[in-house]
């Protein structure tokens, strides 16, 4: 229960004295603004502004298979099993950018794609937005990693993908956010 019934969700409580780009690379740009808070007083935030959305495909064959992504993570300094994904230029149609990601991380092609989330994945700190997909009715081709990419994949069932989310031996957001939502929406097309 909301407890003031003239709250207004569009108002922006801070404001932007000075914004300044500190950084930026074909990828991210890194702003610094001096604000006012929501109470008044001075102080700084610092914005990394994507250059692309955040992409994630969770593909489900027909025995209930999944495919997870392993690769060394450089900004964790530690290896990561995820969902296939990747960034598709901001003005791309995201269907298309899950497309081409789903092809050159694991050489599957989908004839079936259902959009299951989108989200933000830090937004205290970015603007990013990142969109998950289910893919479906699966055939295998080629995969065309790229060349910063150094990809093992692994085949098993959805529940043991979604298991490992749970345990927290996936822990990439996307990947946690779009397993727990693929696998209750398929729960729920199965119920009828």
């Amino acid at each position: 229960m909301l407890s003031d019934a003239n709250f207004d969700e569009t108002h922006n409580p801070w404001r932007v004295l000075r914004s300044a780009v500190q950084y930026q690379n074909p990828w991210i740009s890194v702003r610094e603004d001096q604000v006012l808070n929501p109470a008044g007083g001075p102080g700084i935030y610092g914005v990394v502004s994507m250059k692309n959305k955040a992409i994630g495909i969770i593909p489900v064959d027909a025995e209930g298979n999944t495919w997870l992504v392993g690769q060394y993570r450089y900004p964790l300094n530690e290896y990561s099993w995820e969902i296939p994904m990747g960034g598709g230029p901001v003005e791309l149609d995201v269907l298309e950018s899950a497309r081409r990601e789903l092809r050159e991380e694991t050489g599957l092609l989908a004839a079936r794609w259902t959009r299951i989330a989108r989200l933000h994945t830090s937004n205290s700190v970015t603007d990013e937005e990142g969109f998950v997909y289910l893919a479906e009715e699966l055939t295998q081709g080629d995969t065309e990693p790229e060349e910063t990419e150094d990809l093992r994949l692994w085949k098993l069932p959805l529940a043991e993908a979604v298991a490992m989310a749970m345990d927290d031996r996936i822990t990439d957001g996307i990947s946690v956010a779009g397993l727990l939502k693929a696998e209750r929406i398929l729960a729920a097309r199965a119920r009828g």
